[in-house]
């Protein structure tokens, strides 16, 4: 699995903005946009055969500011192509 620090740290905004509680919370694959600060879109195992496509936006490191979860995708499969939303 693929370690990004800031995901735990977003768990509790997708479990609440989602409405769902995750059995396992693990990025699988991801990319990255930069802008003022990076874009990470994140595909993650939620549950079993379960998986949401995340977008999260970390700032540049000056600002001192930790992750937010931008946008989400639920109902995805571990063979749904990753896209930039």
């Amino acid at each position: 699995p693929i370690i990004l620090s800031f995901l735990l740290q977003i768990k509790p905004q997708f479990e609440s903005k989602a409405n769902m509680h995750c059995a396992v919370f693990r990025a699988v694959e991801y990319k990255t946009q930069v802008v003022a600060g990076t874009m990470y879109f994140v595909k993650v195992q939620v549950h079993g055969t379960e998986y949401a496509h995340v977008k999260v936006f970390q700032c540049l490191p000056h600002e001192n500011q930790g992750p937010s979860l931008v946008g989400f995708q639920t109902g995805k499969t571990r063979d749904d192509p990753l896209t930039y939303f």
